[in-house]
């Protein structure tokens, strides 16, 4: 969620990654209905977990699944682009002589920074809807990946592509043989690996899962600094092929899933498990995001630039949100289809704010601990 592409490019190369700033953005949007949804309307389910709770929503009416299903773009999204900014980050900063040292200095004060946000700043905020004990979330895994993440710069692309294949599948051959019941996992253990709840503890993304995904982004974003157009034609067709992957693996039932579709139809075979992100889950949301980068290329700045306010600080995006929105929900109580406006008016309100917070970021120094907000 961090953005380092804006602040290692001139204007005239930054003006080309727009697209990029744009996805982030989009995916920003989704993320808060997913927020607005939770806080307002209370119409979240059980997490999609490996094991223990999963939502099944029998009883609930497609839009409420369908107002998660388009959500799940965010996490895997972010992850992505992170890598992206890090590697981009990385080859800007050698040409202009930092060491590797250096680099990997920066990456883990911001690593460090996004965990600390969220035990600061994120828990906090999620206390508005109700008390509860120490979680693990989102800005945890950034920040986990983000610094572990450091370790990647300096492999070969084939290693860093395979290393994150691998990672990405071996996550589905670790995971515990238990699918039922209640099992009190250490919280290390939680916290590096397997998503779920020990005792007043949560944890929702734990660093490994995450680190293919980043890697994935991270050799992405080589490719990009290298030839952008070859880049922007690879995230289309690789869009496609996730997608179509995706339907294949669904359909078979078996590994890459953790959980085979619970019945028939398109709810149950579009359910899938999150904590962990299973294969299915992956393939179906970074396809998912690839086809949306592609499109973005092809839309003029015009069209692009609501997103972008919200994209390039979003960071700032996030934890104003949170809190808007957890207000918003201790004196408004409504179903999904009464939430909506609320959502819509949210954006409304956060708008002004991240153009006004865009402006006074990209007028600190480069090195202003400002940029990593």
């Amino acid at each position: 969620m961090l953005d380092p592409i804006q602040s290692v490019l001139s204007p005239a190369k930054s003006a080309r990654l727009l697209p990029l700033d744009a996805l982030r953005g989009f995916i920003i949007i989704v993320m808060a209905l997913d927020h607005a949804n939770s806080f307002i309307a209370n119409g979240k389910l059980e997490p999609e977990l490996w094991a223990d709770l999963f939502p099944t929503y029998q009883g609930h009416p497609p839009l409420t699944f369908l107002t998660r299903l388009v959500t799940h773009l965010a996490a895997p999204g972010f992850f992505f682009l992170m890598g992206a900014g890090m590697a981009l980050f990385a080859l800007s900063r050698r040409r202009q002589g930092w060491g590797e040292g250096k680099i990997a200095r920066h990456f883990l004060l911001r690593g460090g920074l996004l965990i600390l946000f969220q035990f600061l700043l994120e828990n906090p905020a999620w206390s508005l809807k109700s008390p509860s004990g120490a979680y693990f979330g989102v800005l945890y895994g950034l920040g986990g990946a983000m610094i572990v993440g450091a370790l990647f710069l300096r492999l070969p692309q084939r290693w860093l592509i395979g290393l994150s294949g691998l990672l990405i599948i071996v996550t589905q051959w670790l995971l515990p043989e238990t699918r039922a019941g209640f099992v009190p996992y250490s919280v290390p253990l939680r916290m590096w690996f397997l998503p779920g709840f020990t005792d007043s503890v949560l944890v929702l993304y734990p660093v490994m899962p995450w680190l293919g995904v980043m890697g994935l982004g991270m050799g992405y974003g080589r490719f990009l600094q290298k030839n952008r157009a070859q880049a922007y034609q690879l995230a289309l067709w690789a869009g496609i092929i996730a997608l179509a992957l995706f339907v294949g693996l669904r359909s078979l039932g078996g590994y890459g899933n953790i959980r085979p579709p619970a019945g028939d139809g398109w709810l149950p075979f579009l359910n899938v498990v999150k904590y962990p992100p299973s294969i299915a889950f992956l393939l179906l949301t970074l396809g998912t995001n690839l086809l949306l980068l592609a499109l973005f290329t092809r839309l003029p700045e015009s069209a692009l630039r609501p997103f972008i306010i919200f994209g390039r600080v979003p960071l700032f995006f996030y934890l104003a949100h949170l809190y808007l929105y957890g207000l918003m929900g201790r004196v408004i109580h409504t179903g999904i289809p009464g939430m909506v406006p609320y959502w819509l008016l949210g954006l409304g309100l956060l708008w002004p704010l991240c153009w006004a917070y865009g402006r006074f970021k990209n007028g600190r120094s480069p090195n202003s601990l400002w940029r990593f907000l």
